[in-house]
């Protein structure tokens, strides 16, 4: 009798302590995750003067025309130092395009293609990093262009890191590519493919300095 009450007195301690090293477990857990994904992600800032935003686009369908954008911005955040978990985010200004011809560069702007006046802007930001062989990573997001977002998919290479051999910051350099339909986004729908095709090819270079 004497052991079947004693039973039932620890009972109730033995399911506490199980709830509270339970508990614990999950706040340590909780920790643990805020930590690697906040306190230790490092934030990496583009270096303007050493990268590139530019485009090329099927002409007549003979010749490939290009073009850039002069004025825009992008920064990363990672918590491990393959970048493998990286969140990218960039943005440009439309007024700044540039195809080294200024009459053309006003019409882009216009209602005809881009235009500029209401939607001054386009932007990309990530959803996925996925590290493949090698250097190559394939990166999945939305882009908002024109009034309009899709998801996109870009292939980018991780060139690797270095010192500044000026500043003596951590600098990381990549490159990335890939593909959207104009008719994706509702750009310049008068424009018929056998005078401009539908498929925009998208390159970029940049270097990132590690804040």
């Amino acid at each position: 009798m004497f052991q079947f009450v004693a039973g039932l007195i620890f009972v109730p301690l033995i399911i506490k302590n199980i709830f509270y090293n339970m508990s614990r477990n999950t706040i340590l857990t909780a920790v643990a995750l805020f930590c690697s994904t906040s306190i230790f992600a490092q934030g990496w800032t583009i270096d303007k003067v050493h990268s590139h935003l530019g485009f090329s686009i099927m002409h007549t369908g003979i010749s490939n025309f290009t073009g850039s954008f002069k004025s825009f911005d992008a920064k990363m955040t990672s918590a491990k130092p393959d970048l493998s978990d990286a969140v990218l985010e960039m943005s440009a200004d439309i007024s700044s395009i540039n195809t080294d011809n200024s009459q053309r560069d006003e019409h882009l702007k216009s209602p005809d293609f881009f235009d500029a006046a209401k939607y001054p802007s386009f932007s990309f930001k990530s959803k996925s990093i996925k590290k493949g062989s090698g250097k190559n990573y394939t990166v999945t997001g939305d882009l908002t262009l024109h009034g309009v977002t899709k998801p996109v998919t870009l292939n980018m290479v991780f060139n690797g890191t270095t010192t500044h051999p000026m500043n003596k910051k951590t600098m990381a350099g990549f490159t990335f590519s890939g593909k959207i339909k104009r008719s994706d986004f509702n750009l310049a729908t008068s424009m018929p493919e056998t005078m401009l095709g539908n498929d925009v090819t998208l390159e970029a270079a940049g270097e990132f300095a590690k804040d």
